[in-house]
């Protein structure tokens, strides 16, 4: 049957009437579509198949990701002060209101509503929108929300320990910004902040990618401690060959990827890390990237993000520079390079939180150094004043070719005469530290000995035989080290643990340990105040004992009164006032060591 002929019966018109043809437009889309090519499979076509350590294996340096993860998370919301909040600081505020400890008998009026409004006012801590937020939408978001700790008492967000205060106070400062940069004293929990930090703005849909870099080293102890304090975020650590790390930087989708500064680098100069853009970007022991002109600072500030976020204890190791070149990741453009350090505190005070132990942590087990000063073995001083002698002998003949190097040269070979006699061994340093370990081992407690160099190390290794020493050290293979930090603390027989500045002065957590020895002096005393705070931080529960040995009459003591006539940097640029250009040693001050002058770069040269 005619179609037309149906539809005009179907609409009750009469059967001779003819029914409209449908009216039809026709519209062209040009809709662009962009194909992006990964590739995954090497050049040959085949795929080589490795294993892969998952994160509760040890040591923890690989989790296997779901190409599709899975995150929970929630929209921001509004919600009712919960009830579990008045018992949580209810006590503390009725004890400074009746301090007695009289009974106090609420009227049947009182509604609890009206408690809980004063201690959201008096104790608890809140996101604050910040100065440069125009839009109405973001600040009233902010504005909005519950205190943090209300977060953590209800069953939002479950942790394993509650995070003290001073650390609440600093997610509140990360959560809003895009630039930060916390530079707390070691040993207040940094990494804990900046993982809580995280894992409550991915609930709240702010991320859903984050890249974490950080020092080799440091790469299983960020693993344990995302796995401690956000369980419920995948994280996978880029590692292995090339083709699985290209696998991991382009196709996986995990949530959080970690890698070293190392890999970073390498990936991103040859292009393996693509071109991904992350909602955070977070750098650990930031002080990495000092120095703008490395490749490792090119390649971490290279990385598209929205958000970056540096962390160091030590954001001036050496001169105000140094903060200049973090800032041009955290805020790139905010700190011309040529800003004088008068002015650096007024263009960085937004974006920096610093605390120090003495104010996080009051009650927190004081910390006591000592300067031992030591004579030398009649061998040592023998070798020492020969040397000594002939380098500047030396030195004075070199004339106007003589530069900073070879003045190194004699300071090390010095230092190393300081430490043992290179003929017969004799070490007055060494005399002391055996005296200490026995008041170490009578206590039953541990200690730490630091040194520039390997070689003392292993000297000191086989005389301190009898209190079971482990060591820690760039030679030791870094899939050994976790085992060797395990056993230092499990084992009751091993009271001390050699080190060397360079491989445990960062990250460590040695705060069993109540006893550091400085077997040597470094260049620089914000290094050596790393080392000490590998001991002295929170969960330290007995004071700390600091002993520096520095040989008299020699050139330790020379160095040891320029640098500490120089510790003022740091508080300085703190406190808002003038600041010294540098923090360790510059040309003249080596040079000063042995009353010689430094020559001019063009005659030298």
């Amino acid at each position: 049957m005619n179609p037309h002929l149906l539809a005009n019966i179907a609409c009750g018109e009469d059967n001779q009437k003819e029914f409209p043809e449908p009216l039809l437009n026709s519209y062209r889309l040009d809709l662009p579509i962009t194909i992006n090519n990964v590739e995954i499979l090497p050049k040959n076509g085949v795929l080589n198949l490795r294993s892969f350590p998952l994160l509760n294996n040890l040591p923890w340096v690989k989790v296997l990701p779901d190409l599709e993860p899975k995150v929970n998370t929630e929209c921001w919301k509004f919600p009712t002060p919960q009830e579990g909040i008045v018992n949580y600081i209810a006590p503390k505020l009725l004890g400074e209101l009746n301090p007695d400890n009289k009974k106090i008998e609420s009227e049947p009026s009182e509604e609890p509503s009206e408690i809980v409004d004063i201690l959201l006012e008096k104790d608890l801590t809140r996101v604050k929108p910040l100065k440069d937020m125009f839009q109405f939408k973001e600040r009233l978001m902010y504005l909005l929300q519950p205190p943090i700790e209300e977060v953590f008492i209800g069953k939002e967000v479950s942790l394993p320990f509650k995070p003290f205060p001073y650390q609440i106070k600093g997610i509140a400062f990360l959560m809003p910004r895009k630039s930060a940069l916390i530079a707390d004293e070691m040993g207040l929990g940094k990494t804990i902040q900046v993982i809580i930090s995280i894992r409550l703005l991915f609930r709240s849909g702010l991320l859903k990618n984050v890249l974490i870099v950080c020092p080799k080293p440091l790469v299983i102890n960020w693993t344990r401690e995302l796995k401690l304090w956000a369980s419920d975020l995948p994280v996978e650590v880029i590692c292995g060959n090339t083709e699985e790390r290209k696998v991991s930087w382009n196709v996986s989708n995990t949530a959080v990827k970690l890698v070293n500064y190392e890999l970073l680098t390498r990936d991103v100069l040859e292009g393996v890390a693509g071109n991904n853009f992350y909602d955070l970007m977070v750098i650990d022991e930031a002080q990495r990237i000092k120095t703008k002109e490395s490749k490792t600072a090119q390649a971490v500030c290279s990385v598209q993000r929205e958000r970056s976020w540096a962390m160091t204890g030590t954001p001036i190791e050496n001169r105000h520079d140094d903060l200049i070149h973090i800032f041009e990741f955290v805020d790139p453009g905010r700190v011309p390079k040529d800003t004088p350090p008068k002015m650096l505190a007024s263009l960085t005070s937004e974006s920096i939180i610093r605390r120090t132990k003495e104010e996080a942590a009051p009650d927190m087990p004081a910390k006591i150094i000592q300067d031992v000063f030591l004579e030398l073995t009649p061998a040592q001083r023998q070798a020492y004043d020969l040397a000594e002698k002939e380098g500047v002998v030396h030195l004075n003949k070199l004339g106007d070719t003589v530069t900073v190097q070879h003045v190194f040269e004699l300071v090390m070979r010095l230092k190393q005469i300081c430490n043992f006699d290179p003929r017969t061994g004799a070490s007055s340093k060494a005399e002391q530290l055996l005296a200490d370990m026995e008041e170490v081992q009578a206590t039953n407690s541990k200690a730490i000995v630091f040194s520039q160099w390997v070689k003392p190390l292993e000297e000191l290794a086989s005389q301190l035989k009898d209190y079971n020493p482990l060591m820690y050290h760039g030679k030791i293979p870094s899939h050994q080290r976790q085992g060797v930090l395990d056993q230092f603390k499990k084992d009751p027989k091993a009271h001390v643990i050699l080190m060397s500045y360079g491989t445990g002065s960062v990250g460590l957590n040695l705060q069993f340990t109540n006893y550091v020895f400085l077997f040597d002096r470094w260049w620089n005393p914000a290094i050596e105040d790393q080392a000490i705070n590998r001991a002295h931080r929170l969960g330290q529960k007995s004071t700390v004992f600091v002993k520096r040995f520095i040989s008299q009459k020699t050139i330790e003591e020379r160095i040891a009164e320029v640098l500490d006539a120089k510790r003022k940097l740091f508080a300085d640029i703190i406190d808002h006032s003038g600041l010294p250009s540098s923090l360790g040693l510059n040309e003249e001050e080596i040079f000063n060591l042995f009353s010689c002058s430094p020559r001019s770069k063009k005659i030298a040269a």
